[in-house]
Parts: structure tokens; C-alpha cells; sequence
């Protein structure tokens, strides 16, 4: 990877995050991207890439306190409940190659 910059590193981030992570919706898959989620999540998570401490524990609690406004804002949810399992299992991979190669 070799991404010196923080900012080409988040974006890198970002980018992967929103094409291969998604929320179901009634069997719907709204990738991350489309919804506008994917750099709050790279931003959330990226500590705990610099600080080698990406688990599925840690990356469970940030995704608990992302909050996604669902009825135009009438309600909040957790990121986490919006997300199946295999999409939270493709993000920690996700996580785990960057904070290899970091």
C-alpha cells in the first residue's frame, strides 16, 4: 500500500469500505458509498488501525455509535443494525489488510 499520506490513506479506506460494505433494507443493499456512510466509518475506524487494535469487539462498539438517520430523520439507528453479518466479517478483512499493511 505505501500510503504515506493520512489523507490518501482514509480515502483508499473509504473508497474499499463503500464498495464492498453494505446495508439490507428488505433485501435491498445500500452500498455504503451510495449511502454517504463510507468516510464517517473509515474516519471512525482508522484508529484503530494506527494503534494495530482492530478486533471484531472494537469494530462492533464503533459501528454501535455510528447513527444512520432512517424516515427522513424521524428515527436513528446503529449502524450495526443495519449491516448482516457478512458485510461486519468483510469490513474487520477489510481492517485487518490495512492494518497490515500500514
Amino acid at each position: 500500500m505505501a500510503k504515506t499520506n493520512t489523507t490518501e490513506l482514509l480515502e483508499a479506506l473509504a473508497s474499499e469500505i463503500g464498495e464492498n460494505v453494505y446495508i439490507d433494507i428488505a433485501k435491498w443493499h445500500l452500498y455504503l458509498s451510495d449511502a454517504k456512510l463510507h468516510t464517517v466509518v473509515a474516519e471512525q475506524l482508522y484508529p484503530l488501525i494506527t494503534s494495530n487494535n482492530v478486533n471484531e469487539d472494537r469494530v462492533t462498539k464503533v459501528l454501535e455509535s455510528i447513527p444512520v438517520k432512517i424516515g427522513g430523520g424521524r428515527r436513528e439507528l446503529a449502524l450495526i443494525d443495519l449491516l448482516p453479518l457478512q458485510c461486519q466479517v468483510n469490513l474487520v478483512d477489510i481492517l485487518e489488510k490495512y492494518q497490515r499493511e500500514f
